[in-house]
């Protein structure tokens, strides 16, 4: 008689959006039939595989009402280390034009959102994207996400380069490989004929990385300085932290198992900051990172998505065991990590010199929505700009754009075309607002619960005042807001964090801080949305009162923690 404790486990089930990966001949069907069946939706199967296309299924929840959803998609640009050129730009703002709500989104991940843009103009949209030599490819879905990268431009310093090189190397080396995404939205130029459709049963001639039902959940990947963490190196699966000798990079910590994704409901999700696993060179960097991405595609959760990202593998198995198996998938051990962490995050907003006799400048867009409205007129100000000046750009992770390569002479023309246009220099902008971002939310996330783009602005308008009020407005402090947990705009490292939990309320957090490699922790619950600049006055006001020298916001309340927070702050 067998024994049944030596019975092997049974499998769990695959989560749905597993079964329609596997089922979907490599992210095709059943894509082409929906496409042409004349509904302004997508089934179930579809809405998922469109993600890693580059788009997603939403609806304008204003205008819900008795005649139903009115759907549109977002449609996102994956851009490498977030740079792109003029000529790219100006396709972009075309399409938010021609095809989308007339307005452009630079993402907290340097990339760029459509949103607006019906079923009936997706192929154009993705189509025209592609002509540009931009791709929407990997800018969503169950793979590698957008490649972040430090975006300054600084020329005097080699290191920067060999970074934003070796983010575009990445890009390129895990881009899904179906041509499903060729057949579905692009034509071969030579002969005018629809690529061929991947597929078959041997999954490595298609996909060598992913195989057949590509990762668990998105995957996250960026690489900073110590001494220019912009991109939240610890937000990341993985992140890549330069170690830098002589004006070149030597090699690289690599941190695993960040990830800001939560569920309140469900009290087995949580944020994470990444660890650091080992420290490689520059010449190990693509195959350690693919034996990384391997192992959390073999090993990650594909039966509960909530829990599927590689911050859960990591804190099931411990460090050690993860570190094991990817040496066993590298094929070789792995160096220690060193001793190196963050300890400045560069925004490259304002006047800076490239080192190279050029500058390049850094225009803060609150939270990243290019549009013209009165007499704001941003979205004129960079088809002006782009046509005139034709400078590369650079798109940075606090949803901010950098203008490169500028002469000496271009500077009063920039600042004047700005002018003209009612766009406010970075100068202009007080810290809080500078340092602030927030996701989309309503009325297009179909995850929001409350707002946060069209409220942070007024929050911060409030919270000036105050500041003002206090003597407080040089102190630079990151504010970070979201319409639900998800984390999408990096709430839970910033030194506040604001998340959406209930209709009109939200849950304020405390304690992290602007180089992101900490988390925060929550001061308190189902704040009412006029109650959040109050609650924050209060405690600005025993900072001000108790903070050692030189101590920033995030770290006083960091030190002083939930509990005297609350017992001088509350008004009960």
């Amino acid at each position: 008689m067998s024994d049944p404790a030596n019975k092997p486990e049974k499998a769990a089930k695959p989560s749905a959006v597993e079964v329609f990966k596997e089922q979907s001949n490599y992210l095709l069907d059943p894509i082409p039939q929906e496409l042409e069946d004349g509904n302004d939706f997508f089934g179930k199967a579809s809405i998922q595989l469109l993600k890693h296309h580059g788009t997603y299924q939403q609806d304008n929840r204003d205008e819900r009402g008795q005649n139903g959803k009115a759907y549109s998609f977002m449609v996102r640009t994956a851009i490498p280390g977030g740079k792109l050129a003029s000529a790219q730009l100006l396709a972009e703002l075309d399409l938010c034009d021609e095809v989308g709500n007339s307005t452009l989104r630079i993402t907290t991940r340097q990339g760029l959102q459509l949103h607006g843009v019906l079923k009936s103009n997706l192929r154009e949209t993705i189509r025209r994207i592609n002509e540009t030599q931009l791709t929407t490819i990997a800018a969503c879905g169950d793979v590698t996400r957008n490649f972040m990268c430090s975006p300054c431009p600084y020329k005097g310093d080699p290191v920067y380069d060999q970074m934003q090189d070796l983010a575009g190397r990445l890009a390129v080396h895990f881009r899904p490989r179906t041509k499903a995404y060729h057949q579905l939205w692009l034509t071969d130029e030579s002969t005018g004929e629809k690529w061929l459709a991947g597929g078959g049963k041997d999954s490595g001639e298609v996909e060598p990385i992913y195989g057949p039902t590509y990762l668990p959940r998105k995957f996250k990947m960026g690489i900073a300085l110590p001494g220019d963490n912009s991109i939240d190196v610890h937000s990341h699966d993985l992140g890549l932290l330069a170690a830098c000798e002589n004006w070149s990079v030597v090699g690289y910590n690599v941190l695993v198992g960040g990830g800001f994704g939560v569920t309140p409901s469900a009290k087995k999700t949580f944020p994470a900051v990444a660890q650091p696993l080992c420290f490689i060179s520059p010449t190990q960097v693509i195959d350690v990172a693919t034996a990384i991405v391997k192992v959390q595609r073999d090993f990650g959760n594909r039966s509960d998505r909530k829990v599927a990202r590689m911050k859960y593998l990591i804190h099931n198995w411990g460090l050690s065991r993860f570190r094991e198996k990817v040496e066993e998938y590298y094929g070789a051990s792995l160096n220690p990590p060193r001793p190196i962490e963050v300890f400045e995050f560069n925004d490259g907003m304002g006047w800076h010199e490239q080192g190279d006799g050029r500058w390049f400048y850094g225009l803060n867009v609150e939270n990243g929505r290019i549009k013209d409205e009165g007499s704001y007129r941003l979205k004129s100000a960079l088809r002006a700009i782009c046509t005139e000046l034709d400078s590369p750009l650079r798109l940075t992770a606090h949803q901010s754009i950098i203008f490169c390569d500028l002469e000496e002479s271009d500077r009063p023309r920039l600042e004047e075309i700005f002018h003209s246009y009612g766009v406010p220099l970075s100068e202009d902008f007080s810290n809080a607002r500078r340092w602030s971002i927030a996701c989309p939310a309503l009325p297009t996330c179909g995850l929001a619960i409350t707002e946060s783009e069209r409220a942070l602005p007024g929050i911060i308008d409030q919270l000036e005042v105050e500041l003002e009020k206090l003597g407080l407005s040089d102190e630079a402090f990151t504010t970070r807001m979201t319409g639900c947990p998800n984390g999408c705009a990096r709430p839970y490292n910033s030194d506040i964090g604001l998340v959406g939990k209930t209709k009109g309320k939200v849950t304020v957090f405390l304690g992290g801080r602007r180089l992101g490699d900490r988390l925060n922790f929550i001061y308190k619950d189902l704040v009412p949305t006029e109650e959040i600049v109050p609650t924050l006055v209060r405690v600005f006001s025993y900072f001000k009162s108790s903070r050692l020298e030189g101590e920033t916001f995030g770290d006083f309340c960091f030190r002083r923690g939930v509990d005297d927070l609350l017992a001088h702050c509350d008004d009960g």
